[in-house]
């Protein structure tokens, strides 16, 4: 059975909404998921899924939070070729840098050697009914990506 690994971080409680609601998606679409909160995992246990899942909430002016960048900076170093990414996470257009954490996940995972599968996804603030439906989208394409690989 297909497996994917979901790690989140969240302040407020937005970002965890949207790792659940990604989970919840993928496990209606018969994949096996374990999910995280980051300061409860190492970004090596990547290596035994087959998808790759970081919601990240993005800090004040474009900053990754604290407690996520061990696992930033550990996803690096990783070696995920072979593996089917995505992420997501939550932001405040009040701020110019709006999530900006997602995007540098992004870039960690192809440093890792891993396959974009879905295009990020951005959520301001907490998720509405538009949101769910893109991120159930998300998941759909990062299961049909892996199917590919």
């Amino acid at each position: 059975m297909t497996l994917a690994k979901i790690i989140y971080g969240s302040l407020t409680g937005n970002t965890e909404e949207i790792a659940d609601i990604v989970c919840e998606a993928l496990e209606n679409l018969n994949i096996e998921v374990e999910i995280d909160e980051c300061t409860q995992v190492d970004a090596a246990e990547f290596k035994a899924a087959d998808i790759c899942v970081i919601a990240a909430y993005t800090y004040d002016e474009g900053t990754i939070p604290d407690e996520m960048l061990d696992l930033y900076e550990d996803l690096q170093e990783l070696n995920l070729s072979g593996k089917v990414f995505g992420v997501c996470g939550s932001g405040d257009t009040f701020y110019e840098h709006y999530a900006t954490a997602v995007d540098k996940f992004e870039k960690a995972f192809l440093a890792a050697g891993a396959k974009k599968g879905s295009a990020n996804i951005k959520v301001d603030l907490a998720a509405e009914k538009e949101d769910i439906q893109q991120l159930e989208a998300f998941a759909a394409q990062l299961v049909a990506t892996q199917q590919t690989v």
